[in-house]
């Protein structure tokens, strides 16, 4: 199905967080030396604090509640924010972890990132747009579009 533009905002941003887990994945393939590792930790904390704190704040301040006016509480909804919990405890301790700790703490966030990037795309979103009623996904459109930070990579 494709995007309802009421979510593409969050959908573009989704996109870069997969490109930081490709990234991590690859570059720790071919090097995991304590220099890429470090390298690849800047990485996660710059993308962090950029893109990916805004986007949790947008889907917890406007995305899940108006899901939960609109369609009652959901296990899924309950299950994503708990991601965005372990995610950001995950950008701690790969700042923390030094050498193969760190490989590994990367490569977990990675997975997890991906894992819930995936969860939203492929089953969320395809859930909302099917049952919220159009006007409701326009308004939802109008604040996610006013609060979501457009990083150009």
């Amino acid at each position: 199905m494709l995007r309802d533009p009421s979510l593409i905002p969050l959908s573009h941003q989704h996109q870069h967080g997969l490109a930081l887990c490709v990234m991590i994945e690859r570059g720790l393939q071919e090097d995991r030396s304590p220099e890429n590792t470090a390298r690849l930790a800047r990485r996660v904390a710059d993308t962090f604090e950029l893109e990916l704190r805004n986007h949790f704040d947008v889907e917890e301040r406007i995305l899940f509640p108006a899901i939960r006016e609109k369609l009652g509480p959901t296990p899924q909804v309950e299950e994503l924010v708990a991601d965005h919990r372990r995610l950001e405890g995950l950008v701690e301790r790969v700042a923390k972890a030094e050498g193969e700790n760190r490989a590994r703490a990367l490569l977990e966030l990675a997975g997890v990132l991906s894992r819930h990037i995936r969860l939203e795309e492929r089953e969320l979103f395809e859930d909302i747009q099917k049952r919220l009623p159009c006007e409701k996904l326009q308004e939802l459109g109008r604040a996610i579009d006013a609060g979501v930070v457009r990083v150009c990579l």
